[in-house]
């Protein structure tokens, strides 16, 4: 069983305390351990980034888009290596794995344009021979904390942007699946990245309270659940740090009467079930205008979720792979359970799937449950798992008004032919990411990722142009450079064109 470790100043180095163990979803065994950081290896971190910083800063934003442009490269080339250890640890299709690697190289080619994005603004002659420019400087030792569900694409639409901008990194990704995470952060090592700009450490709460404590660490971004993302912002603001904590999510599909079904079904079933539904925009609630539409949408989804091609998430040619534990399965089985019991009609049961070959491995099936209502929890709350709700309203206005009400803000979509409804829901939804029959409106990587209500704690999205106000501080300079000829009397009042 091979020990992961941490990587700091360019180095791979390990702790001497705690560990964890890192499974296979596929098979329940366990493959790897990693070592939890102590306070002393964070802080060890936070020196070799601090030491880092000032030479940093200074380099030439297109000599560290240069190194940007050589890590997208080393990307491409390792796809199959990283999409294996993704699949391995967390349990997703290959397929899947090397659909979120191209997405966070997207973020990387985004960076490449650094030379650009910190132009920064400039005006001649604000005054008598006076200009005036704003310059866009990094903040100096920035930190982030990435969750399980994406090892490779959330870190990437961190730390490059982040670095590009002219910061150091501390990156904590989750315990469950660090292996590809570590390996890219090595291929930006190899990439030319000095030594210190960017390290990874492993840890748990421990470590996620060192860093939010921690003076020198001027800024973190967090995906992952709203309890952790309110607790990181409440607790790193308060020490004056600067926060993007992107929470929790229950995103909702409007299906119209005029809804092209059959397209529909299809990027239901991709949206709901793939990934095992362990996505932040994961579609769990298909909202249905008339009960013909859900009948029919019902009628459609049956067959095919009970086809689900399911298996080890290493086997090609496959829908599902397991969920990322054991704990998270029965999770998801337990909500299961308690939507039978508050009167949801369970449609399609998920539980009980047992994979030849892979008896112990942590799969369930796809489940669809009909006639859920608001009051709910399997409504409520975000299951994370492979399980879609139908619930049924008689207007776009009570659907509307059903997301509206939500805790949650992350991502909805509407299907429909008609462009006036389109355009109401677009305008009128309280969501931060909208699809019009597109159900993962997931922006591109030179757009801003981000929700509204308790799906985002701050003011700024993640990656995009959102991101490079994250990552700098504006500094807007005046200056003046009198005539030599000319004298000026002492002025007292408040200085004016």
């Amino acid at each position: 069983m091979s020990l992961i470790q941490h990587l700091i100043n360019g180095e791979l180095v390990n702790d001497s305390g705690r560990s964890a163990d890192v499974y296979n979803p596929s098979t329940g065994q366990v493959i790897h351990q990693v070592p939890l950081a102590s306070r002393e290896t964070i802080q060890q971190a936070i020196d070799s980034a601090k030491a880092a910083f000032p030479a940093w800063r200074n380099t030439p934003a297109a000599k560290r888009a240069q190194v940007m442009f050589r890590f997208k490269q080393l990307l491409e080339q390792n796809e199959a290596r990283i999409s294996q250890l993704i699949s391995e640890e967390h349990g997703k299709t290959l397929e899947d794995a090397a659909g979120e690697l191209k997405r966070g190289i997207e973020n990387v080619e985004y960076a490449c344009s650094a030379p650009e994005i910190l132009k920064g603004e400039y005006s001649r002659n604000v005054g008598p021979n006076i200009d005036a420019w704003s310059d866009f400087q990094p903040l100096g030792v920035v930190a982030g904390i990435t969750p399980f569900n994406f090892p490779a694409m959330v870190p990437l639409w961190m730390y490059p942007l982040a670095i590009v901008c002219g910061n150091c990194f501390i990156l904590k990704p989750s315990e469950r699946d660090p292996s590809s995470t570590l390996l890219i952060a090595q291929l930006l090592q190899e990439a030319g990245l000095p030594k210190g700009v960017l390290s990874v450490v492993h840890g748990d709460k421990g470590a996620v309270d060192a860093l939010i404590e921690a003076p020198e660490v001027k800024a973190l971004s967090f995906v992952g659940s709203t309890p952790i993302a309110e607790y990181i912002y409440a607790e790193a603001t308060k020490r004056g740090k600067r926060v993007q904590a992107l929470g929790g999510a229950k995103n909702h599909a409007v299906l119209m009467p005029d809804a092209d079904l059959d397209n529909a079904v299809s990027a239901l079933m991709g949206a709901a079930y793939g990934s095992c539904g362990e996505r932040c925009m994961a579609i769990s609630v298909a909202v249905c205008v008339g009960d013909q539409v859900a009948d029919a949408l019902i009628a459609k989804l049956v067959p095919q979720v009970k086809a689900l091609k399911i298996g080890a998430g290493t086997s090609c040619g496959l829908d599902m792979g397991p969920l990322v534990t054991g704990q998270a399965r029965d999770k998801v089985s337990g909500y299961i359970e308690e939507g039978v019991a508050a009167g949801a009609e369970l449609v399609v049961d998920g539980r009980g799937l047992s994979v030849a070959g892979h008896e112990q491995g942590f799969f369930l099936g796809g489940s669809l449950f009909d006639r859920v209502t608001p009051e709910m929890r399997i409504y409520k709350e975000e299951i994370f798992g492979p399980v879609l709700c139908v619930v049924r309203v008689n207007s776009l206005e009570a659907a509307m008004q059903l997301i509206n009400d939500h805790e949650y803000g992350n991502g909805t979509c509407i299907f429909t032919r008609d462009g006036e409804a389109a355009r109401l829901f677009c305008d009128e939804i309280e969501v931060g990411m909208v699809g019009v029959n597109v159900p993962l409106p997931v922006p591109v990587a030179y757009h801003s990722f981000g929700g509204w209500k308790r799906s985002l704690f701050g003011d700024l999205h993640a990656y995009g142009p959102d991101g490079v106000r994250f990552y700098t501080r504006r500094k807007a300079i005046t200056q003046r450079w009198p005539q030599r000829a000319s004298h000026e009397a002492s002025q007292f009042a408040f200085p004016s064109l």
